[in-house]
């Protein structure tokens, strides 16, 4: 533990496990300090977590029948309807046995995905040519349903299916310019580009399967994001992004939660999950990301979405713990995966 620690300017553990934000405590014993599901104290944290902060106030605001703001596809508006409530409730750690939860995911599961099996911003009701399937709503939904323990169902399957079929190519999946274009990660709304959001949020749905139980398919759709996102350095992003474009500002602003874009750090979050946090490669993004650190070792939300979520997420002052906690544990699986590398 002592060895991602070093390379922060403060111990900021005693801040993050504070039993103040119940949520970033549970999240941070089982990523920083590695502590089981049955853990006492993570279970404790876990059901204090349910009850209070942005968690307590998200599932308020949902409907008898699981949806939030408005029934249909769940969309729109950003940032209070139902796909965003079920990403940001996974990124917090919710407990998806919760029926609460459980019903959020079910909302979705019915009037979110399209025939071709993947997620779309335009419901299941969308003509097939016009699906509205783009790889980062179906990677940030396809996540949050396998976190919430929901791989065998079939629908999550079939979703599945479609993001390693999007991205190899292998004739299942029929594309269009209304959304994901394919193969790869090329995409309409980036100009038709292979579109590196897409691939971070695909590369983290996928990483979720358990690796005994992915398949070919599943770990050559993992392959083809890595390396995606290693065919530029991460710190300075410039992926194709259409004729004379510049990254966008976006990726240097760390943040939480995290919609359909993405940051520096994410990008690395899910190379780390994929398996490449040793990979030299990320040497320089990873560097990027501690300087960005203040002088007792946290980080601030520069991306935070305040005002347009159901509730505010960060309230810990001018440092974030989420942002902290997403950095440290990125930081805590460089370090441990170099450590565990051959000399």
């Amino acid at each position: 533990m002592a060895g991602w620690i070093d390379r922060l300017n403060g111990d900021p553990l005693p801040w993050l496990l504070d039993e103040s934000t119940p949520a970033v405590r549970h999240v941070a014993l089982r990523t920083l300090l590695d502590r089981a599901a049955d853990d006492a104290e993570v279970v404790e944290a876990r059901a204090a977590a349910m009850q209070s902060g942005p968690i307590a106030g998200i599932l308020a605001a949902q409907s008898p029948e699981g949806w939030w703001e408005k029934p249909g596809h769940g969309y729109s508006p950003k940032y209070t309807s139902t796909v965003w409530q079920v990403i940001f409730l996974d990124q917090l750690g919710a407990d998806g046995t919760d029926p609460r939860v459980r019903a959020g995911c079910e909302y979705v599961l019915s009037h979110t995905q399209a025939s071709n099996g993947g997620f779309s911003c335009r419901g299941s009701a969308a003509r097939p040519e016009l699906s509205g399937v783009v790889h980062c709503l179906n990677g940030n939904l396809l996540r949050a349903l396998i976190g919430f323990g929901l791989l065998d169902d079939p629908r999550v399957q079939a979703s599945l299916e479609y993001q390693t079929a999007s991205i190899l190519g292998d004739g299942r999946v029929t594309f269009n310019n209304s959304a994901t274009t394919g193969p790869g990660f090329r995409c309409a709304m980036n100009y038709g580009d292979p579109c590196a959001w897409g691939a971070v949020k695909a590369l983290l749905a996928l990483s979720r399967v358990p690796v005994d139980r992915r398949t070919p398919n599943d770990q050559g759709a993992i392959d083809h994001a890595t390396a995606l996102l290693l065919s530029r350095d991460p710190s300075v992003a410039d992926y194709p992004m259409g004729p004379d474009s510049q990254p966008s500002g976006s990726w240097f602003k760390l943040g939480f939660p995290l919609g359909y874009i993405c940051d520096v750090l994410q990008a690395i979050e899910a190379l780390c999950e994929a398996g490449a946090a040793g990979d030299p490669h990320l040497d320089r993004a990873v560097d990027w990301v501690v300087g960005q650190q203040d002088s007792v070792g946290r980080w601030t939300n520069r991306h935070s979405y305040r005002g347009k979520t159901t509730g505010d997420f960060d309230d810990s002052g001018p440092s974030s713990k989420w942002v902290t906690l997403r950095a440290c544990r990125m930081l805590k699986d460089v370090v441990e995966a170099r450590a565990a590398k051959p000399a």
